[in-house]
């Protein structure tokens, strides 16, 4: 049995990107998350209360060899990452996304409907091709139900 969590501990995630600025107006802009602390080469942002850094680095990645997993009929990109939101949240900031027009990796809709663990979700990439989920659940204790 999993015990209740009366304080979320942050969790801290570095993430490498090509250019410093479009990263940033995208996280401030479009995710709508606060900035902190910054120098030439990183910026810090609250991402949903988590501390995300991203990193300019000098080498470009690709995604060419961008590994999967099928789940729920779809192909869900590996590594990503994102944040479990409310409800509400998660319903602001789909239709936000969608009015902006970003290109989702997997359009918002509800996965594992009527089954243990039902979540709304969506993936899309940030303009470095790291790819992040945000999902939310109508009753936050189905979050580890197995």
């Amino acid at each position: 049995m999993l015990k209740k969590v009366e304080y979320m501990h942050p969790f801290h995630l570095a993430i490498p990107v090509n250019n410093l600025e479009i990263c940033r107006a995208f996280y401030k802009d479009v995710l709508g998350c606060d900035e902190g602390r910054s120098a030439a080469h990183w910026v810090d942002f609250n991402f949903f209360g988590h501390q995300l850094v991203i990193h300019e680095k000098s080498a470009p990645e690709t995604r060419e060899n961008t590994s999967t997993n099928f789940v729920d009929g779809k192909d869900i990109p590996v590594p990503h990452f994102g944040v479990v939101l409310s409800w509400e949240e998660w319903i602001k900031l789909s239709e936000n996304l969608k009015a902006r027009n970003i290109a989702f990796i997997v359009e918002p809709y509800i996965r594992f409907k009527g089954q243990v663990g039902e979540q709304a979700t969506m993936f899309f990439l940030d303009p470095e091709n790291n790819a992040l989920e945000f999902k939310a659940f109508k009753d936050q204790n189905q979050l580890f139900a197995k």
